[in-house]
């Protein structure tokens, strides 16, 4: 039985999402059927995959509004622009 090459950094980034998805299913396919060294592998590309999407996530949040200050004094009463969220 040979032993399955664990990709390189540079190999999984030259694979777009849904490739890199569709190769994760498949060999975490096969390590649930029992081949011990697809369990490494089907790692690392559900990290790259994770670690993607975490990124891209990120671009896509908002930046967050200024908050104004209060004085410290003040810490009983709500936030300065009125909103109800604790700070």
């Amino acid at each position: 039985m040979n032993r399955p090459a664990l990709p390189t950094q540079e190999e999984l980034q030259s694979l777009d999402d849904a490739e890199l998805e569709q190769l994760a299913v498949e060999w975490r396919a096969r390590a649930s059927r029992g081949e011990r060294d697809a369990y490494g592998v089907a790692h690392a590309l559900e990290v790259e995959l994770r670690q993607r999407v975490r990124a891209s996530n990120l671009q896509q949040l908002p930046p967050e509004a200024p908050v104004a200050p209060r004085p410290w004094w003040k810490f009983w009463q709500g936030p300065v622009d009125g909103s109800n969220t604790p700070t």
